[in-house]
């Protein structure tokens, strides 16, 4: 019964289930639908959210410039806005592309609501402020390219949530602070460019974790330390871009065996030791290899030969030596080398066989050596160089002799030739003017001879030659600007004559220089109307020019720097010189101009420096403007009939010109009856006049003919008290350890001195004084203050007086010009300037140790207070011998006295003493003088005293001394002890940042690679300092041994002048000549 209840049942069992499974579907259903609803519902919820974001973004835009926003409105879906891409299921925004669209506006933090968003590009705009953290919210981020805006910040942390990202792209920002250490756990990472910001700190060591990273690029920011040994393990990289730094240290020898490697970068840092010898084997996908401003060392590994994917090596600027390998031409692929400023060559044949092999190079382009010690005679086979693809040959100042090679006439692309400052000698060769080419031309301080070849003026791309510095002859041929684009000619510093030929004149394209400086030129300059109208600077000195100034030279509104002394112009200062607006420097010195000072020149506010001395000029000086300040006005010399002006002019006052017509008509009726009563009275005492000044014209010439023979003339007390004004405060131009200084004018001459009173002496040295001084006398160089004469007598007081008589110095001492105030008006010394004075200074210093007969004159006291400059800022030194003629005084006292007097004030002054002077009674030595001037040159390079409180070792001090500090500076950061003055924040940015816009991607075909442009004109400037700061330097070593010869620093210094005279003649030809020197890729 139970069982067929069962099996009663189980039917019913059996037919319970399809009600059931109703149930379920229903239910399912429901469940469906629900969730239909609830995805819909977030789906538009978070399409919204988007929305709202790009809204957002928009409201952060403040301008707008391509309309490119104005579709972004409600008329049409999001995904079809400008820029907007999502994707094709729940259409969430998945890419923002907004590159180059020169918006400008801050990031809205709601960027961080597109969570499905996997590219933001937004490269090429204006953004402000700071990168928003919201950006670690996209977790499917794999592409960010910020780059080319204007952030500010630090690089966001919440970035390195955005664990997917392949492209992490910020440079050329404003960003500061670290690099974060966390970047190093992107292990996606494959792309990192953070270059061109400010960012600071050390390179984090997690950053090789980034197994997968192909371009590292940090280039162009503060960071310091080393490269850390991790960054070995980027086995990936190929890129690896680290220039314009302040990095240091040894580059890991790990990082040379990055064999996927094709572009290391390691410019503009401190990176110091040898190179790899077998470099090219473990980098054999090396393409461009650019070291340039470190402190590398050793040899050119040979193993390059073997890099035969090789493009570009770059190795400018650091510490290698010996030979260019000769095996380069084994490098197919070669197309630039580029080894200037280090110490490659001997001086010696065969140091330009390197070029013998290039001529394989196919695609050879560029070769630049310049700035090294290569000599020997350039090979013939240069004319085998790729004739179509090489375009630039850059050899200046080296040692190269022999004629300029004929076979340079096959290079037809040749576009820039620098061969300054060698030794080369011949007629400038007639092939340039078949290169159609050639852009630029550099042969200046070389030996060239004969005439201009005419056929340049074939040369109708030609727009800068600079012939300067050789002995060239002849005339200025007037084809030569007949391609009428040149913006630079110099011709100075030749043997060129006749007259300049008026095309000259109407060469129009000429903006930056016009020099035909130190010739023999003739004759008056061309008439007519000039077309120099964007000239900036224009020298003309130095030559044999007659006639008067063209007032059409008034037109030349561009002109900052005008220089026409030592010449033979006469008449009048033209009054439309007033007219040039922008005129900084002007010098019509040394000819025989007349007339009054034009009255408008005082108006130019720009004007800075006016030399008029040694003319004819006559009237009243203006007051306002340049004539106000009598540092930077000149008008010493021949112009007696000059009166007015300031005060510190010491001019006569003017007398008054206009007369009152009764005075004047009753003046003359008076002279007609006073005249003939008068007359017989005049010729009495006329009679004994003539009389009388007929003697005292005798004793004048004698005075005349003593000092054109190099006499000692006598002078008493009485003279130079009258001379004086009675030794008058008023007359005290200096005060020193030998005594007072006052400027007087000898009554007998007429001729203004300087009179070194010395301290109280004794009548018993009177006649060594008057040996010394005599021998003295006959102490004569261009660079050393001339010794008139010296009293030695009683005053009127009954005491000793002693005295010696110096020429006169217009420009007053070193001491002055270096350390004035930087509130007055004083002008600053250029570099030019300084150089010129450092040379004069070595000059006369190897003169006085060298003197005929083997007699030497030590001067044991050599500080800028006794360097004086004259009216054409030339250098003298002054004092020498003094010390001797003081310590015959000193020893004298000492005998009388019994006791030892301390002969340190003999021997030199504190901060410009050599440490041996200090040590022992060492008389004064040769080294010890050239110990003085190393710190002079560097004092005069910095504008610190040597006993400034920043030495001294303790109290806070920072060095030692000042040769301390510029050598710890050198090469890389010379700027922390440059005088500022000799750079503008501009320069001393671009040589910290290397022109840092010039990084450039090259976005369309994908291929990263930096071009490394350099501003030349800054390149030259740079290498001048350091040159002269590590001359100084070298002076001023501790050991006497160790110190330079000032006969090698005098030689020194003349090519440093000369490189600088040929590549930075003035500011605005070294802006203007920026992108076009040599190496530019540097």
């Amino acid at each position: 019964m139970i069982k067929q209840t069962h099996s009663q049942c189980l039917p019913s069992c059996h037919q319970s289930p399809p009600s059931h499974r109703h149930l379920l579907v229903l239910l399912l259903a429901s469940i469906t639908s629900v969730v239909v609803v609830v995805c819909q519902q977030a789906t538009a919820s978070s399409n919204d959210t988007d929305q709202l974001a790009l809204l957002h973004f928009k409201q952060g835009i403040t301008d707008d410039p391509n309309m490119i926003l104005s579709s972004w409105n409600d008329s049409l879906h999001f995904c079809s806005w400008f820029g907007v891409t999502c994707n094709s299921g729940d259409t969430r925004v998945m890419s923002l592309s907004l590159d180059h669209q020169h918006l400008v506006g801050t990031l809205s933090p709601y960027i961080g609501n597109l969570t499905s968003l996997q590219g933001l590009g937004l490269i090429g705009n204006t953004f402000l402020g700071e990168i928003p953290q919201q950006l670690g919210n996209l977790l499917l981020l794999r592409h960010l390219n910020l780059s080319d805006n204007l952030f500010t910040g630090e690089i966001p942390l919440n970035l390195t949530r955005c664990v997917l990202l392949n492209f992490l792209l910020l440079k050329r920002n404003n960003l500061t602070g670290p690099i974060p250490p966390e970047i190093g756990t992107l292990n996606k990472l494959e792309y990192l460019q953070l270059g061109i910001n400010n960012l600071t700190g050390e390179l984090p060591p997690s950053l090789g974790n980034l197994s997968t990273l192909i371009e590292f690029n940090v280039a162009y920011n503060g960071l310091v330390g080393g490269i850390p040994e991790s960054y070995g393990r980027i086995s990936s990289v190929e890129m690896f871009i680290l220039g314009v730094n302040q990095l240091s240290g040894i580059v890991p020898k790990s990082l040379y065996n990055l064999s996927s490697l094709n572009m290391m970068t390691l410019t503009v840092n401190q990176f110091q030791g040898d190179l790899p010898r077998d470099i090219a084997y473990t980098l054999p996908n090396l393409q461009m290899f650019a070291i340039s401003r470190n402190a590398f060392t050793g040899y050119i590994p040979a193993s390059f030969c073997n890099a035969s994917k090789l493009l570009s090596l770059n190795m400018n600027y650091n510490h290698f030596q010996g030979r260019i390998p000769d095996c380069l031409g084994n490098v197919p692929t070669l197309e630039t080398l580029d080894a200037a400023a280090n110490n490659l060559g001997s001086n010696s044949t065969g140091d330009f066989a390197f070029l013998k092999s290039l001529v394989n190079c196919s695609h050879l382009t560029r070769v630049g050596v310049s700035l090294n010690n290569l000599g020997g005679q350039l090979p013939e086979s240069l004319a085998n160089f790729s004739a179509s693809t090489f375009k630039q040959l850059y050899l200046g100042v080296n040692q190269a002799t022999g004629f300029i090679p004929e076979g340079l006439g096959n290079l037809i692309q040749v576009a820039e030739l620098d061969l300054t400052v060698n030794h080369f000698t011949g007629p400038i060769p007639s092939f340039l003017g078949k290169l159609a080419n050639l852009q630029r031309v550099e042969l200046s301080g070389n030996q060239l001879s004969g005439r201009i070849p005419s056929s340049i003026g074939n040369l109708t791309k030609l727009f800068e030659i600079d012939i300067s510095f050789n002995e060239l002859q002849g005339n200025l041929p007037s084809d030569i600007v007949r391609g009428q684009k040149l913006d630079l000619l110099d011709v100075s510093s030749n043997k060129l004559d006749g007259i300049v030929p008026p095309e000259i004149m109407q060469l129009a394209t000429l903006s930056i220089l016009l020099n035909l400086s130190r010739n023999s030129f003739t004759g008056h300059l061309p008439g007519g109307a000039w077309k120099l109208q964007s000239l900036t600077s224009l020298d003309l000195s130095h030559n044999n020019f007659t006639g008067e100034i063209p007032a059409v030279m008034g037109g030349c509104k561009s002109l900052v720097n005008l220089y026409l002394q030592s010449n033979s112009f006469t008449g009048k200062i033209p009054d439309a010189l007033a007219s040039l607006g922008g005129i900084e420097q002007m010098d019509l010195s040394h000819n025989s101009l007349t007339g009054r000072i034009p009255l408008p020149l005082q108006n130019i506010h720009g004007l800075k420096y006016l030399n008029l001395s040694f003319n004819d000029l006559g009237g009243e000086v203006p007051t306002g403007g340049v004539f106000s300040n009598t540092s930077t006005l000149s008008l010493a010399g021949a112009n007696v009939m000059l009166c007015g002006g300031v005060s510190q002019l010491h001019l006569p006052k003017c007398r008054g010109t206009q007369r009152n017509n009764t005075k004047r008509s009753l003046k003359v009726k008076l002279l007609t009856i006073m005249v003939p009563s008068l007359f017989l009275s005049i010729l009495v005492v006329g009679g004994i006049f003539f009389y009388y000044m007929s003697r005292r014209r005798s004793n004048k010439k004698k005075v005349f003919d003593d000092l054109a023979l190099g006499k000692l003339v006598v002078v008493s007390y009485k003279d130079l008290h009258q001379a004086t004004n009675g030794f008058s405060a008023a007359n005290s131009i200096g005060s020193g350890g030998f005594g007072m200084v006052f400027k007087g004018v000898l009554e007998h001459t007429g001729t203004p001195v300087a009179i070194k009173v010395l301290r109280n002496g004794d009548n018993k040295v009177d006649k060594s004084l008057k040996a010394e001084c005599k021998a003295l006398k006959n102490v004569r160089h261009r660079n050393l203050v001339r010794l008139i004469t010296f009293c030695s007598s009683l005053d009127y007081k009954g005491n000793n007086f002693n005295a010696l008589v110096y020429q006169f110095m217009e420009n007053g001492t070193l001491e002055k010009w270096l350390h004035h105030s930087d509130d007055d008006d004083h002008p600053n010394l250029s570099m030019i300037q300084r150089i010129n004075i450092a040379l004069d200074v070595a000059t006369a210093l190897h003169y006085l140790h060298e003197l005929n007969g083997g007699v030497s004159i030590i001067h044991c006291d050599l500080k800028p207070s006794n360097v004086l400059l004259d009216a054409d800022m030339v250098a003298h030194v002054s004092d020498f011998g003094l010390a001797k003629l003081l310590s015959v005084e000193a020893d004298h006292h000492s005998s009388l006295s019994g006791s030892k007097t301390s002969s340190l004030g003999v021997r030199g002054t504190i901060g410009y003493a050599p440490p041996e002077y200090g040590m022992s009674a060492t008389t004064g030595t040769k080294e010890g003088d050239v110990y003085s001037y190393g710190i002079l040159v560097l004092e005069m390079m910095s504008r610190k005293r040597p006993t400034d409180e920043m030495f001294g070792g303790g109290g806070g001090a920072e060095w030692l001394n000042l040769r301390d500090a510029v050598k710890a500076a050198l090469p890389n950061d010379i700027y922390s002890v440059l005088d500022p003055k000799l750079y503008s924040p501009e320069d001393r940015d671009a040589a910290e940042a290397e022109d840092r816009d010039e990084i450039e991607e090259e976005e369309e075909d994908g291929n990263v690679m930096p071009a490394i442009r350099r501003t030349a004109a800054l390149q030259h400037r740079n290498y001048c300092f350091v040159s002269v700061l590590e001359i100084g330097v070298a002076c001023a070593e501790e050991s006497p041994r160790e110190r330079m010869k000032i006969d090698e620093v005098a030689r020194k210094l003349l090519s440093v002048r000369d490189y600088f005279l040929v590549n930075c003649v003035n500011s605005s030809r070294a802006r203007q000549r920026s992108s076009r020197v040599a190496n530019p890729n540097d």
